[in-house]
Formats: structure tokens, C-alpha cells, sequence
């Protein structure tokens, strides 16, 4: 079944909503070109990510390798050049998948391709996990910079951490583009202030000032004489979280303008030119230096020191890096909700997420995943320490399956150079694959297992709404040809409370829909309720409408019981009749007003939906205020809603 329930005008994506040449897709003659992304505006949008983990990852291989002491700095540089080589393949790899797959969702949609749905679906719940990941580490690393300049604000972190979440949402639900101008200033600042800050130290002979370290406790370890290998590898493991976000182009392809896949292949390189050059150069500057970590400050903090001294300078790269961290979590906002539309438009997700609005946002995606980093936020009490060992894991397997996928690719389609480009791949997702073992076994007991068990539990979610969606699709028969329609007879049931030219208009309505027409009002039989019903029943014989008032009795309060359990009733004696509920309900004209409405209304609707399978009709008046004079209304009649 490809389609599922809800699919396009009835509410969900249907085949030409995410398509290449469908209405938001970049080859439709661009009708939204201004609200897409050109290569720079991607830079600012999709690469925060990777670009602010260089504010991290140096200072988690340091901190790794300091255990060895002396010994195991001077391993910084070789680490981060086997991480830069790491690097330098996926970006190939990923210009590649981005040239194959010009509809985005990166890992997810070469395994969908061509290693099987399940696979498919763990590389999407590997990178919803590591996308909220990164939003919380982000956020928390960035209010860290910013708590370690102004110590007082320390115990406000958690805070700070929501308000920043807060506003990074609002930019994104105003589209990827606006929040790609609204970041380029500030990705600008921090690129400009850490390449001055590399270049400026490479011509010094010793640090300028260690202001910031002094007084602070070193966490150097004191008589080690060696290095041993399962330490390189987990000052690796620990490294590689500055890999995070280098996939993120690659899944939101389509956000960029056309030619798309050229744009997406130079942000991509783009990319991975600028964090390469600054993780070398600043594990050339932690060796130069001879920087040792201390509890509190933060290794770029440190550099900076060293660099440029304690002036003003230090002070630029420590905000630049303050607000460029916690705008990373930008990534997960520009590529999250992509991937998400794709899931929904397979069925592994509601289809809600597939919706867009009119600014290209996918607006539902950008609010679930800035409510779940919340929640992540609350739980660690904004601190990154908490968050950081269950950082990177899942990307890896995304990595290895998107390489595994790639080879299957070109050994499919034997396009010109396809075994190179195979092997290339076939490189990668070795890589990668031994990266993601490496990276979880050495952080498992430091809090990854809790991704471990979190990443099949996602996977069982899609699952569910898929056979959620299968089952409602057997239902409604999608797929397959209906049978021809065929006339039923029709009643319509209007509920009424008083006689007012609302019930007028909801008798036109019914005795235009139906072929018979029966109101309906609930009678409580006590002495406060008494007169309102002799005053309608008077009413109703004066006015004669030709239609017939039932009265219903209740002994209790309830409104839509009642009404329910006569439709039921009546379902019963008359089988093969169609009935509707016509419920009148008048809509003010200000919002305000609307506090005002004893919802009726909905009330009835709830029950009658909830207890019968009457079509429900849901007739709504305005009330648009009128110019003849105070007091005066003009009642306009739209068409009607109808529910089932």
C-alpha cells in the first residue's frame, strides 16, 4: 500500500507534497525560491552542528588523553588527524548521496532504497535521536561558555537553557531561511574569531596569558608513562562527536533552492573544508602550548587565552563561541523536520509532520522536537556532562548504513566510475562501522546504554504507527476501487434550545440535505428548566416550520447523551437510513467573544461521535458587526462543516 489515511487534500502528504516536482519540490519553476536556501544561507543554517563542536570535541580527545598525562597529550594531534581523515571521507560520501537522492532524508532514504524498510528505520530512529541530542547538547554547551565567563549566572543554567530554546524555536517556525539570515552574522563572528585566533597562535612561540587557568585545579594525571591503545581509541570515540551534523545537508536537500543538489554539494564541501582546517588547527595549538585541561575552563576558552591574551579578543571568541553553540541546535531544525515529513509521507509517523506551512515549515516537527529537547533539558538540569556520552552514537550507525546503502547504489546502477565511488563508500562505512562500535562500547557505561535501548524502542514506535496506518488503510479500502454510490434515504437530526434566526438558518440547511428533517431538544424536568420548555414548545406551535420538535427527556444535566442514545435508537428501527446531525453553531465576530459561546455545540458533537456513526454537521454563523448602528448584526452563512 503506498498511500495511507489522510493522504493528500484529506489532511495528510500525499504523493506530490516532498516529491522533486510537486509543489514544494526545488524543480517546480521555484515559486518559493526566496523561501529556500542558496549555498551560504545553508552554511549559516544546516552546518552549525558540526562547525560549534570544535568548541567540544578537541577538548573531549584532551580530556580523554589526559589520564596518560604528558604522555597522552601529545597524542592530541594524531587523534584529531585520524578524525579529520574520518571527515574527509563522509564528506565524499555524502556529496554522493546527495547527488543520488535530490529528495533528502540522507541516511533513511539509502536504506529505504536499498537495504529494506526495517534497516531503513533504524538509521531514521538513529538520527531523530542523535537530532534531539545534538538540540540539548548544543543549548547546554553554549550556556556553559556563557556561565564560564559570568560564574554567577551558573545556577540559572537550566533557565537560560529553555529561554534559548524558546527563541531558537520561534526564529525556525519563521521558516529555515530566515533563520538562516538571522544566523549568518554570527557564524561569520565565530569563524572569523577562531581562524584569527589559529593563525595568530601558530606565530607565537609560547601563550600570551594563562589568566584563565590559573587558580584552577589541573586534571593532568601525575607519574604515567604510556599510551596504551584502548586509550587512543576512546579519545577517538570521544573526538568524533565534532562528526556530528556533517549529514544534516544531505537529509534537507530539498529546503535548498534549485540547482539544489549543486548547492547542497558546495555547502557540504564547504563544510567540511572549515571544520577540518580548525580541528587540525587547534590540536596544533593544544601542542604548541602545551595546554593541560583544568576543571572548569573550558580548552578554547584556554587557546584563546594563550592566543591573544586576556583582552578583549578572548572575550569576542568566548561570546562568538557562547552563541554559536547554542544556535548549533539549529541543525536539527533545518534537517529533523525534513526527515520527519519523509516518515510521515511512509507511514512511520502521523501524517502531521508532513504539513507545511506557508513559509516552507514544517511546523509540527519543528514544535515536537523543540518539546522533547525541553524535556531533555528539565531531566539534566542544563548540564552538558550529563548529555554529552550519549552524544555521536547514533549518527555512527546512520553513517554505516548510509555507506552500506551507497555501495548496493553503484553496484545497482554501474553509472561511469561506480567502483571507485563504491569503494569509497565500502572505506566509509568500515570507518564508520568500527567508529560506532568503538564509540559505544568505550561510552556504554557512562550513560550510552540508554541509547542502546532507546534507538530499538523508537524503531518499535514506527513500527506501530505503521500497522496503525495498514489497518485504517484496510478500512477505508485505500487502493482499491470502490463500489459505484449509491442513494440512501436521508434524516437530519437538528438539536435546538431556543427559536432564534440561527434555527432558522440550520432548518434551511437540514431540509436542503435530507429528505426528512426531525429537531430535537433536551427537557430537564425541574422547576428552573420547567418554563424555558413550555416557552419553546408555545413558540415552536407559533412559528410552525413544518418540522416536527421531539422533546427528549433527561433526568440528569448531560446535553449529548441523550441526543446520542435517540440517534442510536432511531439508527435501530430505520437500518439503510442516512442520518445527520446538524448542529447550529454561531461564530462571533471578534476572537474574544468566544469565551463568551456556552459550547453546546461541541458538546453534542463529542457524543454523538463518540457513541454513534451519524454524520456529523457542524453548521457555522457569523456574526460579522454591521454598520447600521450600535448593537447591530449582519448573520452570514458559510458552508457548513461535516464530520463523520
Amino acid at each position: 500500500m503506498d498511500r495511507g489515511p489522510g493522504d493528500g487534500v484529506d489532511g495528510g502528504p500525499g504523493p506530490d507534497d516532498l516529491g522533486p516536482d510537486g509543489p514544494d519540490g526545488a524543480a517546480a519553476g521555484e515559486p518559493d525560491a526566496r523561501h529556500r536556501l542558496t549555498a551560504l544561507q545553508g552554511l549559516a543554517a544546516l552546518s552549525l552542528d558540526a562547525m560549534a563542536s570544535v568548541a567540544y570535541g578537541p577538548e573531549s580527545i584532551v580530556l580523554v588523553l589526559a589520564a596518560a598525562g604528558g604522555y597522552g597529550l601529545g597524542c592530541t594531534l594524531p587523534v584529531t588527524l585520524a578524525i579529520a581523515a574520518l571527515l574527509a571521507v563522509l564528506v565524499a560520501s555524502y556529496r554522493q548521496v546527495i547527488a543520488a537522492f535530490p529528495d533528502g532524508g540522507g541516511s533513511y532514504a539509502v536504506a529505504r532504497a536499498h537495504l529494506g524498510r526495517r534497516t531503513a528505520l533504524v538509521a531514521a530512529a538513529s538520527l531523530v535521536l542523535d537530532y534531539v541530542l545534538n538540540v540539548a547538547v548544543s543549548v547546554t554547551a553554549g550556556v556553559a561558555a556563557l556561565t564560564s565567563a559570568f560564574p554567577a549566572l551558573y545556577d540559572d543554567r537550566t533557565g537560560i537553557c529553555l529561554a534559548v530554546l524558546l527563541l531558537l524555536t520561534g526564529i525556525n517556525l519563521r521558516g529555515i531561511v530566515d533563520s538562516a539570515k538571522a544566523f549568518l552574522v554570527p557564524t561569520a563572528v565565530f569563524l572569523g574569531a577562531v581562524l584569527t585566533m589559529i593563525a595568530v597562535g601558530l606565530f607565537r612561540t609560547g601563550p600570551a596569558s594563562t589568566l584563565t587557568a590559573d587558580g584552577h585545579a589541573s586534571v593532568l594525571a601525575d607519574h604515567a608513562t604510556g599510551v596504551g591503545a584502548l586509550l587512543l581509541l576512546k579519545a577517538f570515540a570521544s573526538g568524533c562527536s565534532a562528526l556530528t551534523g556533517v549529514e544534516a545537508v544531505a537529509n534537507a536537500v530539498p529546503s535548498f533552492r534549485a540547482p539544489a543538489v549543486r548547492r547542497a554539494q558546495r555547502t557540504e564541501v564547504a563544510l567540511g573544508a572549515l571544520l577540518g582546517v580548525m580541528l587540525i588547527g587547534l590540536a596544533v595549538l593544544i601542542g604548541r602550548f602545551h595546554l593541560q585541561p583544568v576543571a572548569g575552563v573550558t580548552v578554547l576558552a584556554q587557546l584563546a587565552d594563550a592566543s591573544f591574551g586576556h583582552n578583549g579578543a578572548f572575550y569576542v571568541v568566548q561570546f562568538a563561541t557562547m552563541v554559536l553553540l547554542a544556535l548549533a541546535a539549529n541543525t536539527s531544525f533545518g534537517g529533523l523536520p525534513v526527515l520527519m515529513g519523509l516518515l510521515a509521507r511512509d507511514n512511520h509517523l502521523p501524517h502531521v509532520f508532513g504539513l507545511k506551512a506557508d513559509r516552507q515549515v514544517h511546523r509540527h516537527g519543528v514544535l515536537a522536537l523543540a518539546a522533547v529537547a525541553a524535556a531533555l533539558l528539565v531531566l539534566s538540569g542544563g548540564d552538558v556532562n550529563t548529555l554529552v556520552p550519549l552524544f555521536a552514537i547514533g549518527v555512527f550507525v546512520g553513517f554505516t548504513l548510509c555507506q552500506i546503502g551507497m555501495v548496493r547504489h553503484w553496484r545497482l546502477h554501474r553509472s561511469p566510475g561506480w567502483r571507485g565511488k563504491a569503494l569509497l563508500n565500502g572505506f566509509g562505512a568500515l570507518l564508520t562501522g568500527v567508529s560506532a562500535v568503538v564509540v559505544t562500547a568505550t561510552k556504554f557505561t557512562e550513560g550510552a546504554w540508554l541509547l542502546v535501548l532507546a534507538l530499538p524502542l523508537t524503531v518499535l514506535a514506527f513500527e506501530a504507527v505503521h500497522r496503525a496506518y495498514d489497518r485504517i488503510g484496510a478500512r477505508l479500502g485505500l487502493g482499491r476501487i470502490p463500489e459505484p454510490p449509491r442513494r440512501a434515504r436521508s434524516l437530519v437530526i437538528v438539536p435546538v434550545s431556543h427559536l432564534s434566526r440561527l434555527t432558522c438558518e440550520a432548518l434551511n440547511a437540514a431540509v436542503s440535505l435530507g429528505e426528512e428533517v426531525i429537531a430535537v431538544t433536551v427537557t430537564h424536568d425541574t422547576p428552573e428548566d420547567r418554563p424555558a420548555t413550555e416557552a419553546l414548545r408555545r413558540d415552536w406551535e407559533l412559528w410552525n416550520p413544518g418540522v416536527e420538535l421531539l422533546e427528549l427527556p433527561s433526568a440528569t444535566r448531560s446535553l449529548g447523551r441523550p441526543i446520542a442514545a435517540y440517534v442510536t435508537a432511531l439508527g435501530a428501527r430505520r437500518p439503510g437510513t442516512r442520518i445527520t446531525v446538524l448542529i447550529p453553531e454561531a461564530e462571533p465576530a471578534h476572537l474574544w467573544q468566544r469565551l463568551l459561546q456556552n459550547q453546546r455545540g461541541a458538546v453534542v458533537a463529542h457524543a454523538v461521535r463518540r457513541d454513534t456513526d451519524a454524520v456529523i454537521c457542524r453548521l457555522r454563523f457569523r456574526l460579522a458587526t454591521g454598520g447600521r448602528g450600535r448593537g447591530d448584526a449582519e448573520l452570514s452563512v458559510p458552508r457548513p462543516t461535516v464530520r463523520s
